[in-house]
Formats: structure tokens, C-alpha cells, sequence
């Protein structure tokens, strides 16, 4: 009986881990229990949610930027997240527009042609979006999304970011090769900045191939995101 009830508060953590990333992800303000509470639908009180909370603390999944906050997702929950996510989510209609830009491209210049595809993207994700055609020759767009986002309103961060922009190629160079599948890099895992995220995904188009990814905040959607990148892997 004690292993049956170890499980299912194992399961009840992992949704509360799971609804703090998302409430984090779409308010980026830290989550409290009040809020979980009413809108989690676990079943419990506050105070068994800030008992899991504190123990999800404890265990490097979540933390707490200010002492009155709520909690926010470390990168050690971000990846417990991606671990138990299974495929990305595409609306409909952002499916359907991406199908008509490349059918109504097909005589397009390659490049154009991708370029405008990850000018929509950037849009969709609103976040930055990079694209590798060779190992040395790269295009970005979105860079307007991925200073918008809070996180990035400090101006230390903005001029790391800076920073990160100026290296983008060597940075590309250095992966081109090793994206053969879709693939997420979070914080100190990313090539390009320990203060970010990027969803990579290879691309095979009109018997050339590169690489493309979504490089946005760690708090990036990432089901939508993997869903844009899932596309491109499977349709470019």
C-alpha cells in the first residue's frame, strides 16, 4: 500500500511540476498555490500543494525568486517537462498556412523561399528563428520577439544576448553537423546562451538540407514549438 501511495503522489507532483511550467510559461510570473489550486483540479488543499511545491524546491525541479513570489521552473524542470512530453502541438490553421507558403513557393529561389517560411514561424513562436543552410551560411529573423520577452528587459541580458547574435555562425558551424532528428537545447545545454532555449530540427528540401531552430527564453512554449519544428523536419 505504501508503494501504491508513493506513486500516485509521484504522479500528482509531476502534473504540479507540469501546470507550474505552464502557467510560468504563458503569465511569466512565479506560480503560488493559490493559483495551482484553483486551476490544477488535483483535488487537494493549498497547503498539500505548497507541501509538494517545497519538496519540488528542494529537489532542484522548481524555485523561488523572491521570498513573498510564488515559484518558478528551473532548467532541471524545463528538462523533466521536455522528458515527459510526447509530440508537439500544431493548430490547425498554422499547419495549414505552412502547407500553402510551401506549395505556393515551389518556384521561389531556395533561400527566399525558406526565409519567408521562418519569418511565419518566428511569428507563430513568437520568438527568434535561425537557419542554417550550410555550416557557414545562416539567415536569422524574429530577433524583435526575443527582446519583447520579459526575461530579456534586463539590459545586462540584452547585451549578452547581443553578444550571442554576433557569434551566431560560429556557434551554427560548431552543430550544423549533429542535428540529424528534432532536438531541444535549455540553458547551459545551448550553443548559443545559458539564458535561452533552442528547438532544432533538420530540414531536407528540394535535394538540399540544413538545419532550423526556435531560440527563445527558457519559459518558450515548447509544445508549440516542438509542434513548428516537427513540421519543418517532416514537410521542408
Amino acid at each position: 500500500m505504501l508503494k501504491v501511495n508513493q506513486l500516485v503522489m509521484e504522479d500528482r507532483k509531476r502534473a504540479l511540476l507540469a501546470q507550474i511550467i505552464k502557467e510560468y510559461i504563458k503569465t511569466a510570473c512565479p506560480v503560488g498555490s493559490r493559483c495551482l489550486e484553483e486551476k490544477s483540479r488535483l483535488g487537494v488543499s493549498s497547503a498539500t500543494i505548497r507541501n509538494e511545491m517545497a519538496e519540488l524546491e528542494m529537489e532542484g525541479y522548481i524555485a523561488q525568486p523572491h521570498t513573498s513570489a510564488g515559484r518558478i521552473p528551473t532548467e532541471k524542470g524545463y528538462g523533466f517537462f521536455l522528458s515527459h512530453l510526447k509530440e508537439g502541438k500544431l493548430a490547425s490553421r498554422e499547419f495549414k498556412e505552412l502547407q500553402e507558403m510551401l506549395k505556393k513557393s515551389f518556384k521561389d529561389d531556395l533561400e527566399i523561399q525558406l526565409k519567408q517560411l521562418a519569418k511565419k514561424i518566428a511569428e507563430f513562436s513568437n520568438n527568434a528563428v535561425v537557419i542554417g543552410f550550410s555550416d557557414n551560411n545562416l539567415y536569422y529573423t524574429g530577433l524583435s520577439n526575443l527582446f519583447s520577452q520579459p526575461e530579456f528587459q534586463n539590459p545586462e541580458l540584452v547585451y549578452d544576448i547581443s553578444l550571442v547574435i554576433d557569434h551566431l555562425d560560429q556557434a551554427m558551424g560548431e552543430i550544423f553537423a549533429s542535428i540529424d532528428c528534432t532536438r531541444v537545447l535549455i540553458g547551459s545545454k545551448n550553443p548559443f546562451s545559458n539564458h535561452c532555449s533552442v528547438v532544432f530540427a533538420p530540414w531536407q528540401f528540394k535535394n538540399k538540407s540544413g538545419i532550423m531552430g526556435i531560440l527563445g527564453p527558457m519559459r518558450m512554449d515548447y509544445e508549440k514549438n516542438l509542434g513548428l519544428m516537427n513540421f519543418i523536419r517532416n514537410y521542408a
